[in-house]
Order: C-alpha cells, then structure tokens, then sequence
C-alpha cells in the first residue's frame, strides 16, 4: 500500500511536469518547400486574396485561415489593394490538419512502452513495466500543412509558390500562423528545399 502511493505521488509530479513543459514550447521546426520564378529584382507590391470555388462554399473556415496567414504575407513586403482589379499580384492560401497514427515498431502485447519520450529499457511483460509505461499501442501524431501561392495577375503565371508543413503531437492554433511563417521566411528565393525553418512562437 505504501508503496503504492509513492509511485501514486511520483506519477502526479511526473505528469504536472510533462504539461509544464508542453506549455513552455516557444520554437517549432517547419519543413519547407519553395519553388517560384518571381525576378530578384522585382519588389513585393499590391496583393488581393484570391479563392477557388471549394474555399468560396466554406467561407468561415477561409477567413481562420486568411487571417492566420496575413501577418506573414504582409511581413514579407505585401501591401492590401483596394481591390483585385488594382492587385499586382493575386494570392491563394490554404491549409489542413489531420492525424497520423504511427505504430511503435516494437508495439506487442507482450512489451511496455514508454508514452512520451521512448526511451528507457524494454523489457517482457511478465517482468512488470517501469513506471511511467503502458501498454504498447497506437497514439496519434497531427500533420498540419500550409501553402501559398502567388500569381501575376496581369500574366496570371504563378511566381511564387511554397508550401510549409510540422508533425508532432502537440495540436494548437498557434501552429497555423507559425506555418505561414515560415513558408515566407525565405521570399523571393526558393532557397534549399526541403529546409526546416525554426519559427518562435509568440508569448501565451
């Protein structure tokens, strides 16, 4: 019994640390790929927001993901025409989120595995698992993705185009923006690709 609650009172300060440090994150890795042919000499000017007709039928979730994007696109020179008619350039952003669950390829019923940060012994179940271990199983990663593109809208050819992606456990809003981030961090140049871009996130 007794040492039950010790290993009790040992799981909570583990666990009150673990969330701890998920809340301190401020930097994030973003894979990114950039492809364009926008002129070096060219400077950003005039942009509008332009949709396709799948993003025009689902209005609200374009407008999150609009605004998750501007920052970046205002950040890399951009400045918003009155109108599309006046744009220099017309703009395309989108984005998605969805889970991927990858397994533990030494996942059995037979081992334990260690949740959060996969090291330590293995060792057979009948052995009884170290603390901190559950059995092996399936835990879900979340793939978030973000793109941009850029066309001339009096050629209507596509300059510039980038796409920015993160996988990790951590869901949060606060990704969208940090994507879009990144995938403009290089404009005009398409730079190494793929590269990770290391994006601090904004205090919470």
């Amino acid at each position: 019994m007794q040492r039950r609650r010790l290993l009790a009172a040992v799981a909570a300060a583990t666990a009150a640390t673990a969330i701890t440090g998920c809340a301190s994150i401020d930097n994030v890795a973003v894979d990114v790929s950039s492809q364009g042919s926008w002129p070096a000499s060219r400077k950003p000017g005039t942009y509008a927001i332009e949709r396709l007709p799948s993003q025009q039928a689902n209005a609200g979730e374009q407008d999150r993901i609009e605004a998750a994007a501007l920052q970046a696109i205002e950040g890399a020179g951009f400045r918003r025409a009155a109108s599309a008619e006046q744009a220099e350039v017309l703009i395309q952003v989108g984005a998605r989120v969805f889970e991927v669950v990858r397994r533990d390829p030494f996942a059995s019923n037979f081992y334990w595995r260690n949740d959060w940060w996969f090291y330590g012994p293995r060792r057979p179940f009948f052995y009884g698992p170290p603390f901190g271990y559950s059995y092996a199983s399936d835990f879900p990663d979340y793939q978030r993705e973000a793109g941009v593109l850029i066309r001339d809208r009096a050629s209507q050819q596509i300059v510039y185009e980038t796409r920015a992606s993160h996988l990790g456990r951590w869901n949060s809003e606060a990704l969208l923006p940090a994507l879009f981030e990144a995938a403009m961090k290089d404009f005009p140049m398409p730079a190494l690709n793929p590269r990770t871009v290391v994006v601090t996130l904004p205090a919470r």
